[in-house]
């Protein structure tokens, strides 16, 4: 019984780095879908599925955390932080799968550059989230969660300024309707890639708190 109301700390994290786990996986699905699309139009809907699946198993995995976390007599971190660090870390997955089947929504057939160049800054930064939560379960690992973090502001920056040049290009040409609503359809769909990045920022910010109040 002592074993349910008091968990080893290992255990919040173990969780934690599970679900950065599937994020991962997510971002990587997302990143081979839309590098390529238009070349492999037989996978598309299988790398689609993938992010889902990566989603929902995440899903169950932030449940199961949340269950722990307020069944438990003490946590590792204060609660309200572990709290939000899972939660932030869930809205990045669940943007990824909106960029996933925003392909089908938008029916996009081929890739630009743009995109590309985000979808692989997205899954930079998913994997730096990653290194960071495990850094974060280790007492000396301050430095290295700190260095990741800052990196993924970074990769942040860069798929905004990446994202303000496509949709600019979009917009610099005049056409028919057919190629307005390309230009709006594409922006849209930057969008989407965008704020992947900026929830990234968001769960880095997080960690850092966190480290910087338990210090």
């Amino acid at each position: 019984m002592l074993n349910n109301v008091m968990p080893k700390r290992s255990e919040f994290f173990k969780l934690l780095a599970a679900h950065t786990d599937r994020l991962v996986a997510g971002a990587n699905a997302t990143l081979r879908l839309i590098s390529g699309l238009g070349t492999h139009a037989e996978q598309d809907a299988g790398l689609i599925e993938e992010v889902n699946v990566n989603e929902t198993s995440a899903d169950e995995i932030k449940a199961q955390f949340i269950r722990m976390l307020y069944e438990s007599f003490t946590t590792p971190i204060n609660r309200d932080q572990l709290h939000t660090l899972i939660r932030d870390l869930d809205r990045v997955l669940d943007t990824l799968q909106s960029v996933a089947n925003a392909v089908n929504v938008y029916h996009i057939p081929d890739s630009t550059p743009a995109a590309r160049t985000m979808a692989s800054l997205a899954a930079d930064a998913c994997l730096r989230l990653n290194r960071a939560v495990i850094a974060l379960a280790d007492r000396q690992g301050g430095p290295k969660v700190r260095d990741e973090c800052s990196k993924v502001e970074a990769l942040a920056t860069r798929a905004g300024e990446t994202m303000r040049e496509a949709v600019t290009r979009l917009f610099a040409v005049e056409g028919d309707e057919q190629a307005a609503w390309h230009a709006m359809k594409m922006r849209r769909f930057y969008f989407r890639q965008v704020k992947v990045l900026d929830r990234c920022r968001r769960t880095a910010r997080t960690i850092e708190e966190i480290l910087l109040e338990n210090a």
